[in-house]
Order: C-alpha cells, then structure tokens, then sequence
C-alpha cells in the first residue's frame, strides 16, 4: 500500500513530523478507515526516500497518541478515533495551515485586507472548481 504523503525538504518542520501529520490528517478524515493495514516501516521510507529511523519515530508517535496500532507479527494498522478527536483534529490541522499563511503573508508585508482578499480569491477558485 503506497499513502500519498509528500515530504518538503524546503520546511522548518522535521521530516517524521511531515510524515506524522499527514498521517494523522489521512486518518481524521477518514481516508483511512479504521482497521487499515499501513506500510512497513521500511516500505514507506523506501516510499519517501528518507530513513527508517524517520518513519519509525513518527510510526511511534502516532502509535502514542492512539492513531495506530502495531500487532507483532501481522503490521500496523489504524486505530479506531472517536468523532470528537477527529473534529478536534480537523480545526487544528486547518487552523495552523492558514496561520501559517498569513505568518507568511505578514513576512511579505501583505495587508490584513490584502490577505482577507487573496484568502476570498483561494476559497473561490477551491469551491467553484
């Protein structure tokens, strides 16, 4: 099984951390359901060319916080997230996403309203398409 996870050598963040969080995002919303078999370890480093002590730690730290669960001798496999969780997990997912948008905007001194307006621009191009 190959996940559609893209890691971005260019961002600040830690590579299992990319990896965690798209993960956790697939999981949220319900891209994968639970009981999912997941890739090995080594298959999905293999997968995004990077190691396997990376995958490994953000393997263990989903494992941590409940996401996944890893069953000795058949895999890892997703965890069953109450609906509260998920939508927690949704807000804080998009919430630091256009965050850090407008962090970036500020840093390229873009205007509350210059932001408000390219904000309406994205989110009318997103939905009309």
């Amino acid at each position: 099984m190959s996940l559609p996870i893209e890691i971005n050598e260019e961002r600040q963040e830690p590579i299992y951390h990319q990896i965690e969080e798209q993960i956790m995002t697939l999981i949220v919303s319900e891209h994968l359901l639970a009981e999912t078999a997941l890739p090995s370890i080594r298959a999905l480093a293999s997968q995004l060319g990077c190691s396997v002590i990376t995958t490994r730690r953000a393997y263990q730290n989903l494992e941590q916080r409940g996401y996944i669960k890893t069953v000795r001798g058949k895999g890892t496999f997703v965890q069953q997230i109450d609906t509260k969780e998920k939508s927690t997990q949704k807000f804080k997912t998009v919430h630091d996403a256009a965050k850090r948008a407008v962090q970036i905007a500020k840093q390229h001194e873009y205007s509350e309203t210059e932001v408000k307006e390219l904000f309406l621009t994205i989110i009318k191009e997103e939905y009309d398409a």
